[in-house]
C-alpha cells in the first residue's frame, strides 16, 4: 500500500468516526463543498448538490493549479476559472488527485 493510500485510509477511518456513518469520495467532497459555501441548513434540489460537488472539486484543485478562484456571486456561490484541463488526466490520476487534495485541505 503507497502512502496515497495509507493516508486516505486514516483520513476516511477518521471521518467515519466523527460523523458515526460511512464515508465515500463523493461524500468527502460534498461535504467540503458545503463547509466552503458557509450557507448553514439549508435544503438543496439535486442541481444544486452537483453544484455544492463542484465548488469543492475546485476549491481543491485550486491548490494544484487547475482552477482560480474569480468571484462570488450575489446568492453566495463562488466561480472559479478553470486553467488546466482536470480532464486530459485519466479517471484514475483525477481520482488519486482529489484524493491528495482533500487529504491536504483537511489535515
Amino acid at each position: 500500500m503507497n502512502t496515497l493510500d495509507k493516508d486516505w485510509d486514516t483520513l476516511v477511518n477518521r471521518l467515519e468516526k466523527q460523523f458515526d456513518d460511512e464515508m465515500t469520495l463523493k461524500g468527502i467532497l460534498y461535504l467540503i463543498g458545503i463547509q466552503e459555501l458557509n450557507f448553514g441548513i439549508k435544503r438543496f434540489n439535486r442541481e444544486e448538490k452537483l453544484n455544492v460537488l463542484h465548488v469543492a472539486t475546485c476549491k481543491l484543485l485550486s491548490s494544484f493549479g487547475y482552477y482560480q478562484f474569480v468571484s462570488v456571486d450575489k446568492d453566495g456561490w463562488p466561480h472559479y476559472k478553470e486553467l488546466k484541463a482536470v480532464k486530459n488526466l485519466d479517471e484514475k490520476e483525477q481520482e488519486r488527485l482529489i484524493k491528495r487534495a482533500i487529504i491536504n485541505y483537511i489535515n
